[in-house]
C-alpha cells in the first residue's frame, strides 16, 4: 500500500495541475461505502498535503476538492442506504463483514446527526455511518449540513497534517 501512496504523491508532484482532481477522487473513494473498505486513501491525502508546502501547490483548490469529494462520497452512501435499506447487508463486502454496518448503526442511533460529523474522523465508521443514516432515513438537510461541514474540516485536517509534517521534517533536517 505504501508504494501506491508514493506513486500517487509522485504523480501529483510531477503533474501539479492534477492535484485537485486526484484529491477529489481519493476523498470520494475514502468516503464511499464499500470502496473505502478496500482502498483506504487517507495516507495518500496526507502525502499530497505534504507536497503543498514544498511544491507550490495551492492549498485552497486542493482543500475544496477534498471536501467536495468526501461530501459526495457520503451523499452517495446515504442515498444507497436510503434506497436499499436492509438489503445492503446482503451486498459484498458487508455480507462478509456485518459488524461494520452494525457499528455504524449503533453510532447513528446513539449520536444522531452529530454522528455524521464525528464518524468522518474514525476509519471504518467513515463509510458506514452515512450508509446507516440513509437506512434509518435521517432527515436529508440535517444530514447534508453535517456532511458538508465535516467533509471540509476533514479535508483541511488531513492536508494540513501532511503540510505540517513536511514543514516539521524540513526544519528537523535543516537543524541536523
Amino acid at each position: 500500500m505504501e508504494a501506491h501512496i508514493q506513486d500517487i504523491a509522485e504523480f501529483v508532484r510531477q503533474h501539479q495541475a492534477w492535484a485537485a482532481p486526484v484529491v477529489l477522487a481519493l476523498a470520494f473513494g475514502e468516503s464511499l461505502a464499500f470502496v473505502s473498505l478496500l482502498v483506504p486513501a487517507w495516507g495518500a491525502l496526507v502525502a499530497i498535503g505534504a507536497l503543498i508546502g514544498v511544491s507550490g501547490i495551492s492549498f485552497w483548490p486542493v482543500w475544496l476538492a477534498g471536501g467536495v469529494g468526501a461530501a459526495l462520497g457520503d451523499w452517495v452512501s446515504y442515498w444507497f442506504g436510503y434506497r436499499y435499506k436492509d438489503n445492503v447487508t446482503r451486498i459484498w463486502p458487508l455480507s462478509k463483514y456485518p459488524g461494520l454496518l452494525l457499528r455504524g448503526e449503533d453510532f447513528v442511533r446513539k449520536w444522531g446527526v452529530p454522528s455524521i460529523f464525528i464518524g468522518r474522523f474514525f476509519g471504518p465508521l467513515r463509510a458506514s455511518v452515512p450508509l446507516a443514516a440513509g437506512i434509518f432515513e435521517m432527515p436529508f438537510w440535517p444530514f447534508q449540513i453535517a456532511n458538508v461541514l465535516s467533509a471540509l474540516v476533514w479535508s483541511a485536517v488531513l492536508l494540513l497534517f501532511g503540510d505540517g509534517l513536511s514543514i516539521g521534517l524540513g526544519w528537523m533536517l535543516r537543524s541536523v
